[in-house]
């Protein structure tokens, strides 16, 4: 992912090599945002964010593999602080029309071929009753295939509140799949 020249080059102020680590980084950034908030330019936004963040704290960073874990987590707590001011605007409710429209889609095509904003409402449409926390877990988990001593490292939570985090996500999810599809 990133080595440890490219974070010390930009430490210094090094521009050129800062720009090296937002294109290194930015996907691993999107994807976990993406999946988080289901819309793709709140996604752009955090990333954005982020990068920000990073720029203006990268001093911190001592080794490559910390950048990966730090990356992660400043992109999963401004997912957060996003689904928190979007909960206050307003809440967003799915009714049985949508499911049915999401459930024939799924059955007639192949998943692997929707088109990003399908799979974001998809994904929004299962995951929105889930905890930030719960939802965090099983993007974590489940969408990005990181471990649960890596996602502990990324939300500072125990691997024990992880395991029980994930069944509760995949428990919801699961009940929901079951109720429209």
């Amino acid at each position: 992912m990133v080595n440890l020249e490219l974070i010390e080059e930009c430490k210094k102020g090094n521009l050129q090599n800062f720009r090296k680590l937002i294109g290194i980084s930015s996907p691993f950034a999107f994807s976990v945002a993406f999946r988080m908030l289901g819309d793709e330019d709140l996604a752009k936004d955090v990333v954005q964010e982020t990068m920000i963040t990073i720029w203006s704290k990268l001093n911190k960073i001592k080794s490559a593999e910390s950048y990966k874990t730090w990356l992660y987590r400043i992109v999963v707590n401004k997912c957060y602080d996003e689904m928190r001011r979007k909960k206050k605007i307003m809440e967003d409710r799915a009714d049985d029309k949508t499911w049915a429209s999401i459930s024939n889609h799924i059955s007639d095509e192949n998943p692997s071929e929707l088109e990003n904003r399908e799979t974001a409402m998809i994904i929004n449409l299962m995951t929105r009753k889930l905890s930030p926390r719960q939802k965090s877990v099983f993007v974590l988990s489940d969408l990005e295939e990181m471990t649960p001593k890596e996602i502990s490292e990324i939300t500072g939570m125990s691997k024990r509140n992880i395991k029980a985090n994930l069944h509760y996500a995949r428990k919801n999810i699961g009940e929901m799949i079951e109720k429209y599809i």
